[in-house]
């Protein structure tokens, strides 16, 4: 049996460049392998991978006679490798919002929210299935376009009823401050599907999913 090979340092000096770059703005390989710690001939190659993948851009500066020195800079794509704080964003508008106009204007905003949400699947829907099509198409297309947006979403026929259920909550940090959002998505599967939606499990109410019921047309 062979032994373990070592992790290699390749991504740990990529992210070490990166940082650095975000840090003090366009460096020189020779700036960056001694902010580092690294060689040149290793930042070098990693450089070269970064900006293969349009995380860095190169740039020529001359300075007198001879050849240009190259800069090197991170691009707006490296911006999601870094960390964020989108939840506590989420959360604190909310309590922003609410501190401004109260729950009325919370629950406006949801709606509206929800209204925007509900313009974009009904385009999805529209896109991938004609007009005519039986419930039971739209709930699973419904259910693909929810799981792309992170709700791990699914179909599940029964004899009498289909059910859409979300095993994620794609807006857990939102929901936890105030209930608005919930109540809005369900407002808006009642008008993409029709008053008849129900909701059945909650995850907010300690449900391993939210489930929403529709029930079949009679033949």
């Amino acid at each position: 049996m062979s032994a373990p090979q070592p992790a290699s340092p390749e991504p740990a000096l990529r992210r070490a460049i990166l940082v650095h770059l975000r840090r003090a703005g366009a460096a020189s390989p020779d700036a960056i392998a001694s902010a580092v710690g690294a060689s040149r001939s290793g930042v070098a190659q990693q450089l070269r991978t970064l900006e293969g993948a349009g995380l860095v851009t190169r740039t020529a500066v001359r300075h007198g006679v001879g050849r240009p020195r190259h800069l090197y800079d991170i691009t707006a794509e490296a911006q999601g490798l870094f960390p964020s704080n989108y939840e506590g964003l989420a959360a604190g508008l909310i309590a922003a919002i609410v501190e401004l106009g109260g729950d009325g204007l919370l629950e406006d905003v949801m709606a509206a929210r929800s209204r925007q949400a509900g313009a974009a699947l009904r385009s999805g829907l529209a896109s991938a299935l004609p007009g005519d099509a039986p419930l039971a198409d739209r709930v699973r297309e419904l259910a693909r376009l929810q799981d792309d947006n992170g709700y791990l979403a699914e179909a599940q026929m029964d004899e009498d009823a289909i059910r859409l259920v979300q095993h994620n909550c794609a807006v857990h940090e939102i929901a936890t401050a105030n209930r608005a959002a919930c109540r809005a998505e369900l407002a808006m599967y009642q008008e993409l599907l029709g008053p008849g939606v129900e909701r059945e499990r909650h995850i907010m109410d300690g449900g391993r999913s939210c489930t929403y019921r529709i029930d079949l047309p009679e033949a």
